[in-house]
């Protein structure tokens, strides 16, 4: 039985799930522990996802792009993540959130000194919208810019964000209302930023439970000039915007958990039909094949959602609270396979020696970042006491 996709693919859909298999498995998966225990970020990816046209799928040609469709994304994605799902969230993160942005608010101009060069992997995308105390909150964030002349000056500090130590373009949300005459989410604007602005300092790099290939850092603007032609959009609808961006991103963050969920169920199965116990291969006993059963039930049902949020996006249908069902689902499956992964390994599984523990604590973060399993839960609930 495949434990890969069910949905039928098109020759080019195949052919991008070969290409993303082969270079995952060949270049990613040999590597992954050892980023993952040395906690190392391998620059060599940025190049390589973009040398594969990885870096730009989502968006058009005439911007660089390969112009594909959001199911191609998701199948290429799930591929990088079976092997490492650091590299998957790097791929993501970049394809999902400041890309789109772009893509859809950027000026001409815009598009063609930050979304051409990205689309290209020249230059690594990342957003930045939490802060230490704007989390599920992302309206009440604080930091602020002020406008002076042709430039706006920006302080603050923004927290969590996913490479944002080697991105070279950085989507930041910051409040353009006035500390006087708070205006709430219609206070706050997006701005490009860039590494290279005078007072624009990374911060801490967090030590964290999973995800430890990726880095994720605090970002400090202190008194940053930013050019007026940075203002992404209309000012006071950034928040929209990075709301908007995010329904892309909880699709990339439902198929990173589908690779995770999966690699942990392909493990389980070899393990199975390798490991003896009381005289007989372990997938003998019942109690096993149910929860590989079950295993596998999950992983498809996920991805099955996801595949069909995303063909309704590409038929430009509203998918909101899909997107959110779709990633509600993928990420709990990821942790509750993980964790049966786990208790199929037995002992072995709880050992840093063995990848199970590795996918266990890559799982858990899918269910926190890009809207938790309970902001997820509120964007469908609210959707259907709408109807």
């Amino acid at each position: 039985m495949s434990l890969r996709s069910l949905t039928p693919l098109t020759p080019d859909q195949a052919d991008i799930q070969r290409l993303a298999r082969e270079f995952a498995q060949n270049e990613i998966a040999p590597c992954s522990a050892t980023w993952d225990r040395e906690s190392r970020f391998e620059p060599r990816l940025i190049k390589q996802l973009g040398d594969l046209g990885f870096l730009g799928m989502l968006v058009p040609e005439e911007h660089g792009g390969l112009g594909l469709d959001n199911l191609s994304y998701l199948i290429a994605l799930e591929e990088i993540a079976a092997a490492d799902a650091s590299a998957a969230v790097l791929m993501s993160v970049h394809n999902s959130l400041p890309t789109q942005m772009l893509l859809k608010y950027g000026s001409a101009e815009q598009k063609h000194r930050f979304l051409e060069p990205m689309a290209r992997g020249e230059l690594l995308g990342a957003f930045a919208l939490s802060e230490a105390d704007a989390g599920s909150d992302a309206a009440s964030l604080g930091a602020q810019a002020v406008r002076d002349g042709d430039s706006w000056i920006l302080n603050g500090a923004k927290s969590w964000v996913t490479q944002g130590s080697h991105a070279g373009v950085i989507l930041a949300m910051v409040r353009t209302d006035t500390p006087e005459m708070r205006r709430g989410a219609r206070g706050i604007s997006t701005f490009i930023i860039t590494p290279d602005l005078p007072g624009f300092k990374v911060g801490k790099k967090e030590d964290k439970m999973g995800l430890r290939a990726s880095p994720t850092v605090q970002l400090v603007f202190d008194d940053m000039r930013v050019p007026a032609d940075r203002l992404v959009g209309e000012e006071g609808q950034g928040f929209v915007y990075s709301m908007q961006s995010l329904e892309h991103g909880r699709l990339g963050i439902g198929a990173q958990s589908i690779g995770i969920a999966r690699h942990a169920l392909e493990l389980s199965v070899a393990y199975a039909n390798e490991r003896r116990q009381f005289g007989h291969f372990i997938k003998e006993f019942e109690g096993i094949q149910f929860k590989l059963a079950d295993m596998a039930t999950r992983v498809h049902g996920a991805r099955a959602l996801l595949h069909a949020a995303a063909a309704a996006k590409d038929r430009g249908e509203a998918v909101g609270a899909h997107t959110s069902m779709a990633k509600l689902a993928a990420s709990e499956a990821a942790m509750w396979v993980t964790t049966q992964a786990i208790q199929v390994f037995g002992g072995y599984g709880y050992m840093k020696d063995f990848p199970v523990e590795r996918l266990f604590r890559d799982a858990k973060v899918t269910e926190i970042y890009e809207g938790t399993s309970e902001i997820q839960r509120i964007v469908i609930g609210r959707a259907l006491t709408q109807l």
